[in-house]
């Protein structure tokens, strides 16, 4: 007897570690357990003991039962942001006029930018694809936010967690590296004006966009692979209102060390050199607005810079302390909160921060309002 509740409980702790959901396989496995007590009894002592020894050991049980999890249980749930509440229809309200705002708000400045003229430069360029990369981002996460908040739906099937967290890290990627790019146009364009329509035609301005995009793309995939090819064996509750790749690794049952080293990797090259390479751009741009002699000019230099200095901060400073923040040392709230900024709030405040600064892009909103009252 004590050996047969010996082996019924090692065999029961390796099905539980390999599973995750052991309740809906429980009468299986008791009948697993009937078979083989009745192994114990006919074959004998030492070689049920032996057989029993070799196919705990071995890797097929851990095999099995993972490949049959993965097959069966492929839905995540997403916690969200708040705790289940009877406030779901006010929350629901509350981000539906978020989304409405960045989504009016970022297709008026992309419309601005392609129909006025005198907004046809490489600087509005860039910035209306920001206004774009804006709308892709909010419509990634916050629909399935918005749907949990209404219907109290939670789960995500593994390929939608997969498709979600794909363009979620595409996006974050190729804004950084975007932004970098209009820092770098606003230092041309002050300290070299000889040289800007050299520096910053619009071939430039392509391949910029284009190198954003696909670096963005290519580290996405690695990071999306990676997370869709590893073993889930403990609950699929992802605590984060999005499919974060770091909050799913959580639920790993194999060693992540290999991928945190590779988040380190792709946060020093989207995160900390485009921001030393913000920094100096802002730093030389700062020391010639001194130099500068006319009074008109050199407002309306900090007036650019210091609207693009405030996304940036807005973007970076929340992404940084996420992502170069020992995991050991933040909590999933502390992520979930700052999560907020670079997915919502960031992309809803944009077009309202460059807006209101920019007395071009008011001018060019009022000539389109002129326009359609004049039709």
């Amino acid at each position: 007897m004590d050996l047969k509740l010996t082996l019924r409980s090692r065999a029961l702790l390796l099905i539980v570690l390999c599973s995750g959901n052991p309740g809906h396989e429980t009468q299986k496995r008791e009948s697993d357990f009937e078979l083989i007590d009745k192994s114990i009894v006919r074959k004998g002592r030492e070689e049920a003991i032996y057989e029993m020894h070799e196919e705990l050991l071995s890797d097929k049980p851990y095999e099995t039962y993972m490949e049959y999890y993965n097959q069966t249980s492929t839905d995540f749930i997403l916690l969200g942001l708040f705790p289940s509440s009877t406030s779901g229809l006010f929350l629901f309200i509350f981000i539906a006029l978020i989304f409405l705002m960045a989504l009016i708000g970022n297709l008026t400045m992309t419309r601005l930018i392609l129909l006025d003229i005198h907004l046809h430069t490489p600087m509005y360029f860039l910035l209306s694809q920001l206004s774009l990369i804006d709308l892709s981002y909010i419509s990634t996460i916050v629909p399935k936010m918005a749907s949990a908040f209404l219907f109290g739906n939670k789960s995500i099937s593994f390929i939608g967690c997969g498709i979600q967290s794909f363009f979620f890290l595409t996006l974050a990627g190729t804004e950084t590296l975007l932004l970098t790019s209009m820092a770098y146009d606003r230092y041309v364009a002050i300290c070299c004006p000889l040289h800007y329509r050299i520096r910053m035609n619009k071939r430039i301005c392509v391949l910029m966009i284009l190198g954003s995009w696909m670096m963005g793309s290519v580290n996405s995939c690695a990071h999306t692979i990676y997370a869709l090819h590893i073993p889930y064996c403990r609950s699929r509750i992802i605590n984060h209102f999005f499919c974060d790749v770091p909050a799913m690794l959580t639920l790993a049952c194999m060693d992540t060390w290999v991928y945190e080293y590779t988040v380190f990797v792709s946060t020093t090259l989207f995160l900390v050199f485009p921001f030393i390479v913000i920094v100096c751009s802002y730093g030389r741009i700062l020391l010639a607005i001194c130099h500068m002699h006319s009074g008109e000019g050199r407002k309306k230099a900090y007036s650019t810079c210091s609207t693009h200095l405030t996304v940036v901060t807005f973007y970076y400073a929340p992404f940084a302390y996420t992502y170069l923040h020992p995991r050991s040392l933040r909590s999933p709230a502390e992520d979930k909160v700052l999560a907020v900024f670079y997915t919502i709030l960031t992309p809803m405040l944009n077009p309202i921060i460059y807006s209101l600064r920019n007395k071009e892009v008011m001018g060019a909103f009022s000539r389109l309002t002129q326009r359609i009252c004049s039709v």
